[in-house]
């Protein structure tokens, strides 16, 4: 089997980010500095020989994938499996309110949990590098769910995923590991 890299990037900054808002299936679009971040990153993952950008459906991951596809001169194909965790009546909620009122973000109530987000997204992972195994991929989606595929694939390793930034896995004969976290290219 052969060996292929995965980057897993998060999108640029929105304004709730940017105001510590739980986004989930809010929808977004990046800010003028999500928008410079999401540049800044391309150029980034630009020279990466990767063959394909997927990416979360919403706004602020497609506009992200979107930059990328064309620094990279690559093909983009939005896959819901990288959708953003759904936070229910969280959304919109500052995040560290919801962390005072119920001691985190997962004991929240209609928080979609963890082992869901896992089940839905690590399988997923395996199935876009199984579907050519000739190319590396990029895939643009969100901290919710990079921070626990990346535990969940190395535990020792907590990645904090911040917005444009991007992490390299690696998988070789079946086994995935992690090759660099919460690589953030530098502002100008």
């Amino acid at each position: 089997m052969s060996t292929q890299n995965l980057y897993l990037a998060r999108h640029g900054q929105t304004a709730l980010n940017a105001e510590g808002r739980l986004r989930g299936l809010a929808n977004p679009p990046l800010d003028h500095v999500g928008v410079a971040e999401a540049e800044r990153l391309a150029w980034a993952l630009a020279d990466k020989g990767a063959g394909i950008v997927l990416c979360s459906p919403l706004d602020r991951a497609r506009r992200t994938g979107e930059i990328i596809s064309q620094a990279a001169g690559i093909p983009l194909q939005i896959d819901e499996r990288f959708n953003d965790r759904d936070y229910g009546p969280q959304t919109g909620q500052i995040k560290a309110d919801v962390e005072t009122q119920y001691g985190s973000v997962d004991e929240a109530p209609g928080v979609e949990p963890v082992h869901d987000i896992i089940e839905r997204a690590l399988p997923a992972l395996d199935s876009v590098l199984d579907e050519d195994t000739t190319r590396d991929v990029i895939i643009v989606t969100h901290d919710a769910l990079i921070r626990p595929l990346i535990l969940c694939i190395d535990g020792r390793i907590r990645a904090t995923a911040p917005t444009a930034s991007w992490n390299h896995l690696r998988r070789e004969s079946g086994h995935w590991s992690v090759v660099a976290i919460d690589q953030k290219p530098a502002a100008d």
